[in-house]
């Protein structure tokens, strides 16, 4: 049987160590404040044993890490309408890049990129009655925990300095993929990735993909097919434009967000959440991925 806390004790002493520690995202003013040196691991079976290292109970930006939260919520109001409006590829690109979008008459490649993050936010602003204070409801209701909030600070902060996300989402309204006003969905879109969470609140909130769409408190939530699409999609799409080296290193399905988090799960076997703020070339957290490529060679688990 493999310990699991003797494999993060491991990790962690390598990841404190280590002298490149990435670069902490700047261009959302409050994520730059930021320390570099935070990192954590906690780990969630699925026969609810949990194990931990490091400063996995402080609360951080989850940023796009929502994205996932916010398509298994959307597939649970429209199901498979959803793909009328967004695509399953991976894009090969940066996460916030536009020509695609033109060139592809306003379909997002998937929903995991700026584009399509804003479209599925857009199903929600339309289907949710109070869409920030139901969001914040579902994704508590997850984890089980009442204290998740957003960070109304990096929600302003990401709203001045989103012009990219502006630019996306009038383009998507030009193509009418957008069917509510741009501001408005653009505000819930905000909210949405400022959401603080821990690591241990993230494992526990991802249980459902490890559990055929069952939370911690064993509600269905989505149906097994629908997990089953999600977690393709975060295996094909989690990283951007370094999904494949995710895959080919780590071999689980994940996602990332310029937090400095990753959750990673082995359906039915366990979920696993790092946080490390500097991030890679690529806007993901370097010894986040560093850290699951050592858990999965350590603990030979992995989809392959």
């Amino acid at each position: 049987m493999t310990d699991f806390q003797a494999v993060l004790n491991s990790i962690y002493q390598d990841a404190i160590h280590a002298t490149d520690k990435g670069v902490v995202a700047s261009y959302i003013p409050e994520l730059a404040h930021v320390n570099k040196d935070n990192f954590a691991i906690q780990l969630r079976t699925a026969t609810g044993k949990t194990f931990g290292v490091g400063d996995y109970n402080t609360p951080f930006s989850i940023q796009s890490i929502s994205k996932v939260l916010a398509l298994s919520k959307a597939m649970s109001l429209i199901g498979e309408d959803i793909w009328k409006r967004v695509d399953v590829e991976p894009s090969g690109h940066p996460f916030n890049q536009l020509a695609l979008l033109e060139i592809e008459n306003g379909i997002p490649r998937n929903p995991f990129i700026n584009s399509g993050a804003i479209v599925i936010a857009d199903i929600l602003v339309s289907h949710l009655k109070n869409p920030k204070e139901d969001f914040l409801n579902y994704v508590r209701e997850l984890a089980g925990d009442t204290n998740i909030n957003y960070n109304i600070d990096v929600a302003k902060s990401e709203q001045s300095t989103g012009f990219k996300n502006f630019a996306a989402a009038n383009l998507l309204k030009s193509f009418k993929n957008l069917n509510n006003p741009v501001h408005v969905v653009l505000d819930f879109y905000f909210y949405q990735c400022a959401i603080e969470m821990t690591c241990s609140q993230l494992s526990d909130t991802f249980y459902l993909f490890a559990n055929n769409g069952k939370c911690l408190q064993n509600k269905l939530h989505i149906t097994d097919r629908q997990v089953k699409r999600v977690n393709a999609l975060m295996l094909t799409c989690g990283f951007y434009d370094e999904a494949g080296e995710f895959a080919f290193e780590v071999g689980l399905p994940g996602k990332s967000g310029v937090g400095g988090g990753i959750v990673a799960l082995l359906p039915d076997h366990f979920v696993i959440t790092t946080w490390s703020p500097g991030l890679n070339k690529k806007g993901n957290s370097k010894l986040g991925m560093q850290a699951l490529e050592q858990f999965t060679t350590k603990t030979k688990q992995s989809i392959f």
